[in-house]
């Protein structure tokens, strides 16, 4: 009898410990609470908006992208691509309709293909080249305003451009980095683009002229859609030098304004080959793009970083963590509502990745019956303010007025806020749990049900 209970005790134990298929754990009923405990996820997987991305560079009137080119990503996890336009045809003119075409049929396959792109124009991709005048440039954007307008949804960021070789900003045949230029440039990109896409300078000088400030930007600011909450970074000579190839003046204090003004606006941008640094390794670059919340790097440039990344193994872990990877650690919902009543949802998620989420999402609690009915309950969750390494409380009373009785399964969709894309799975966040993701709906299981009655 006594080798009976001592087996009947280790098997409970065993049971007890072994993770469900859905890759959480039930833990017992508190108080009508049930709660949940999830396992994090090792995968490499895609998610909107950010991660590595290719540069595809196009010259005017060029050859638009192709929908088997944007299909192969898929197979890199890749979300993003550069789209980097070069106006070279029209430094003196207005743009042409074969031009605009091209734009909006890259927009097109862009959206059909479940990708965004980050968006950038230039005149020039020679140090010795020139660039249109500030009023070319003016009359460029009155063209593509509309375009832009209506296809917003497959914008994830836009580089300021238009000015020096490749839009960088520094060599210029028409005086567009003068003080008085430059503002008038950026109130021009900040009119011309929706206000719901954040525009990249790429110093934090340019930036910090504009504002008028060397203070970095706080929350009641970064949420919002202000010039100030709409201006991030990009760096195109990332860890190529001690100041980046003059990306910084004061190396530290630059850095520290990034690093604190990237809770709201992205950084991103590729390497270049160093000069008086040595090739990045894996622990200087870990510790830049987390210092700097890096969202997005080009996969084509600069090789040899790339290629020093591969070879000491760390190349995956970073294509895991750049940009945000939200993942749930618990939850706990009210198990039983009275018909009309309301649900207490509690959730702990965590954010392993570089950066946040920089675009607003809709998140959805969604109650899914056992007949398929799908509910879908608006939460006023804010995903941007998962920041990396700060665990979150997400804390809601969801109303379940009008709901019939019955038993519902419990799903956290985190949907593009755009109505075109909402629907559309590719555009909604995966969370980095085992089990979770419904590749078919954009759903995140919650592996929890609670019956109205």
């Amino acid at each position: 009898m006594k080798h009976l209970l001592i087996l009947i005790f280790l098997f409970l134990n065993l049971a007890s410990s072994c993770q469900s298929d859905s890759g959480s754990n039930a833990d017992e009923e508190v108080d009508g609470q049930g709660k949940v405990t999830y396992t994090a996820s090792n995968e490499v997987f895609t998610n909107p908006e950010r991660g590595f991305m290719h540069s595809w560079q196009v010259n005017s009137e060029g050859a638009a992208i192709t929908a088997a080119s944007l299909a192969n990503l898929k197979k890199e996890n890749v979300s993003l691509i550069l789209r980097l336009y070069y106006l070279e045809k029209f430094k003196t003119t207005a743009l042409s309709q074969t031009q605009l075409d091209l734009i909006k049929t890259d927009f097109t396959r862009l959206r059909e293909a479940g990708l965004k792109c980050v968006l950038r124009f230039a005149y020039t991709d020679a140090q010795d080249g020139t660039d249109a005048s500030v009023a070319v440039i003016s009359g460029h954007l009155d063209q593509l305003k509309p375009i832009l307008e209506e296809n917003k949804d497959v914008i994830a960021f836009v580089q300021a451009g238009f000015v020096g070789a490749w839009g960088e900003w520094y060599y210029t045949t028409n005086q567009l980095t003068t003080p008085a230029n430059k503002k008038l440039i950026l109130d021009k990109l900040l009119e011309t683009f929706p206000k719901e896409i954040k525009i990249q300078v790429r110093t934090p000088k340019i930036k910090q002229d504009f504002v008028a400030t060397t203070t970095a930007m706080d929350a009641t600011v970064g949420y919002g859609t202000t010039n100030t909450a709409r201006l991030g970074f990009h760096n195109d000579c990332f860890m190529a030098s001690v100041d980046d190839y003059g990306t910084y003046i004061n190396v530290t204090a630059d850095k520290t304004y990034i690093s604190n003004e990237a809770l709201f606006v992205p950084t991103g941008g590729e390497t270049c080959p160093p000069t008086d640094v040595p090739v990045a390794s894996c622990s200087i670059a870990e510790k830049e793009m987390t210092a700097l919340k890096w969202t997005y790097l080009n996969l084509d440039y600069y090789g040899p970083v790339l290629q020093e990344w591969r070879n000491n193994n760390c190349f995956t872990d970073f294509e895991r963590k750049l940009g945000y990877r939200l993942a749930l650690v618990s939850s706990s919902i009210t198990k039983e509502v009275a018909l009309n009543g309301s649900l207490q949802l509690n959730a702990v998620l965590n954010n392993s990745g570089f950066a946040p989420v920089y675009n607003p999402k809709n998140a959805y609690l969604i109650l899914r019956a056992t007949n398929g009915t799908v509910y879908k309950k608006k939460l006023s969750f804010d995903v941007r303010k998962v920041i990396p390494r700060v665990t979150f409380d997400l804390k809601e009373t969801v109303s379940l007025t009008e709901f019939p009785a019955g038993t519902y399964e419990l799903l956290l969709k985190i949907e593009d806020s755009s109505s075109k894309l909402s629907e559309r799975p590719d555009y909604s966040i995966r969370l980095a749990n085992t089990g979770l993701w419904e590749s078919t709906t954009g759903f995140n299981k919650l592996s929890q049900t609670v019956i109205i009655k």
